[in-house]
């Protein structure tokens, strides 16, 4: 499969199988204070737990495969075998076995993205962000991408659409302290500062999905206007008339009988509804 999505994004076969290491080539030992990260590497986030792991078998049967390195500005750029020069560097290690490979910009970030999209582990922003990168390296369109990929056109666009989330969105997703679903319900916001005021709440309250799906169509759906009750006017006559009855009725009433009254308003008139027991 590596090799396939490999001549997809520039690497013929034969610069495919430069990226191992053959039995013929030289293994030298590199300093390991001269090594630097790849500047295409997606994979931003390395679990302290996993590298301690992985520096422990190191430790324990050395290193296997050796890393795969190029020669920029005087230090060794990583191509392949991050892990094992972050695993080396916490034992403290002064060179690691590496090989020097010829590669240019468009190789070494095609290497660095593939390796690592086809892994687990890369969070929801580091993929959006191979994505981006192999789009403007090879200049592709999101639909030729997903393409090259094996992947839906839907797939793609929604995890660029990602990355025009504010910063601290994209940083919540980087440290997993929210899921892709969250985040693209937030997308629905449209507005920066709401959608880190939510994000502060998912966080904080643990909203799941849906409770956030309902969050942003409360946000998003607009308030209905309360409506002011409809105050009807009475000219002067017509209130002396409702008074001067209301005052009879008072006056029947404190005489002892009992009254069953009731007073209706219609558009044209007002009624008095008057009910005097027989008994």
């Amino acid at each position: 499969m590596k090799q396939s999505l490999s001549r997809l994004f520039g690497l013929n076969e034969k610069q495919q199988e430069e990226v191992e290491v053959s039995d013929r080539e030289e293994i030298r030992q590199l300093p390991v204070a001269d090594i630097v990260p790849n500047r295409y590497q997606p994979r931003t986030v390395f679990q302290d737990e996993r590298i301690e792991e992985l520096a422990q078998t190191i430790k324990t049967h050395g290193i296997i495969q050796p890393i795969v390195v190029r020669e920029r500005d005087g230090k060794f750029e990583i191509i392949a075998g991050e892990r094992r020069w972050r695993a080396v560097t916490k034992l403290g290690w002064e060179t690691i076995p590496g090989v020097v490979k010829e590669f240019n910009d468009a190789q070494t970030a095609s290497v660095a993205l593939i390796e690592n999209l086809q892994r687990e582990g890369l969070t929801s922003i580091e993929e959006a962000m191979a994505y981006a990168k192999l789009i403007d390296i090879h200049g592709l369109t999101q639909e030729s991408l997903a393409q090259r990929l094996g992947k839906g056109q839907s797939t793609v666009a929604n995890k660029l659409r990602l990355l025009h989330l504010p910063q601290e969105v994209q940083d919540a997703l980087m440290g997993r302290l929210i899921t892709e679903r969250h985040a693209r319900a937030l997308i629905s916001l449209k507005d920066d500062e709401k959608q880190i005021k939510l994000l502060a709440r998912i966080i904080e309250e643990e909203l799941n999905v849906k409770q956030t799906e309902e969050q942003v169509k409360r946000m998003i759906e607009p308030k209905p206007e309360k409506k002011k009750p409809i105050r009807k006017g009475y000219s002067r006559d017509m209130r002396l008339a409702m008074n001067t009855i209301r005052q009879s009725l008072d006056m029947v009433a404190q005489s002892g009988m009992e009254l069953d009254t009731n007073e209706e308003e219609n558009d044209d008139y007002y009624q008095f509804t008057i009910r005097i027991p027989k008994s």
